[in-house]
C-alpha cells in the first residue's frame, strides 16, 4: 500500500510546504482581529458584564466612543456588509 506523501514531510500543521498555500496575509489579518476583540473584551471586564451571561457587549459609537449594547444588536449591524 502506497503512502500519503504529505504526511510526516512536515511536522507544522497547515504548512505552505504541505498545503502549497502561502499564510502570511492571514497571519496579519487574523492579529488585526484579535488586537480588536482583546481591547473590547477588556472593556467588558472593567464593565463587570464579561463572562457573566447578561448577553451585554461593549459597543462602538461615532464619535469613537465605548458603551453598553446587547450583544445581538451590535454584532448584528455590521453582518453581512463587505
Amino acid at each position: 500500500m502506497a503512502k500519503n506523501k504529505v504526511v510526516g514531510t512536515n511536522t507544522r500543521p497547515s504548512s505552505n510546504k504541505a498545503t502549497g498555500r502561502d499564510y502570511t496575509y492571514d497571519k496579519t489579518y487574523q492579529k488585526k482581529k484579535t488586537k480588536y476583540r482583546a481591547s473590547l473584551n477588556a472593556a467588558n471586564r472593567k464593565a463587570g458584564t464579561y463572562g457573566n451571561g447578561d448577553k451585554m457587549d461593549m459597543s462602538h459609537t461615532k464619535s469613537g466612543k465605548l458603551v453598553k449594547e446587547s450583544q445581538s444588536k451590535n454584532r448584528a449591524r455590521n453582518r453581512g456588509k463587505k
